[in-house]
């Protein structure tokens, strides 16, 4: 079993007073990063509305450094070991990027956070392990879609990535484009649309990572994305478990790897007619 899966396991069992192996291929280990997901964005949506800490963009004056190292060495133990993804990690102040109004209490624990209008922050793990599977390295021009708070944006910024990242929705993207200005990123460049499109203008580029989920690859991303570049995108149905898959164009094919069974809001277009 890999780090990831058993780590996945490790944390649902705790949740029932057990400890298990999951085999990746059955039915249990496919569900099991999905119900982590849900389990704790459904605790931490709870505590936000029992006004337990909603602090946001007015906690950001704090630094938190040692909840970071925290976090970093949690990561690392579970799997992913890439030094300069997580120096750039545990650089990145996760909390200053949860809107005003969330509760920051949790904001380095390894789940997701919720942002508000129905999105959320992804879990540290799983920003550090797309980032690694993107294979970021300085000067490499990278497209987001699915901004939401900013913070895998900042993360591969810190990286020395170019990055571009699509928001569908207007108040996560001047959230963003303040948190990320805020926080020293403000070369990030934030556009508030449909992601289905991708950034045609700004095409080709070196990688694109999605961090919501359509039910396909989208056919403009792949056409936006340089020969050699990489796509780390989750894919499946709504309100069901999703694969966490990265896609590479080498001579015109695109190659597949499956990687791990997530569970990630849905990809919205800004009308369905849109969404090839």
């Amino acid at each position: 079993m890999t780090p990831v899966l058993r780590y996945a396991s490790e944390t649902a069992s705790r949740s029932t007073g057990r400890v298990a192996e999951l085999d990746a291929d059955s039915d249990e280990g496919r569900l099991v990063l999905a119900m982590r997901a849900g389990y704790w964005l459904a605790i931490m949506t709870a505590l936000g509305h029992l006004g337990e800490v909603a602090g946001g963009e007015a906690d950001a004056a704090e630094d938190r450094a040692e909840e970071r190292a925290r976090m970093v060495r949690d990561i690392r133990a579970h799997g992913v070991t890439n030094e300069v993804v997580l120096r750039a990690m545990e650089r990145v102040r996760r909390h200053a990027f949860i809107p005003f109004g969330q509760s920051t209490r949790h904001a380095y624990g390894d789940h997701p956070l919720p942002i508000g209008h129905g999105q959320t922050i992804s879990q540290p793990f799983i920003v550090a392990y797309m980032t690694d599977r993107l294979r970021v390295t300085a000067g490499m021009k990278v497209l987001e879609i699915g901004t939401g708070s900013g913070y895998q944006a900042a993360v591969l910024a810190a990286l020395g990535a170019k990055v571009f990242t699509i928001e569908i929705i207007p108040e996560l993207a001047a959230h963003a484009r303040r948190a990320l200005a805020a926080e020293g990123f403000g070369d990030v460049q934030v556009r508030c649309g449909d992601g289905y499109q991708g950034w045609p203008e700004e095409a080709p580029f070196d990688g694109i990572i999605v961090t919501c989920a359509p039910e396909a690859v989208p056919p403009r991303l792949l056409e936006q994305l340089r020969e050699g570049g990489r796509i780390v995108i989750p894919v499946g149905p709504i309100g069901d478990t999703q694969r966490l898959v990265t896609l590479r164009k080498e001579g015109g094919r695109t190659m597949t790897e499956d990687e791990l069974p997530v569970r990630f809001v849905p990809m919205v277009p800004e009308s369905p007619a849109k969404r090839r």
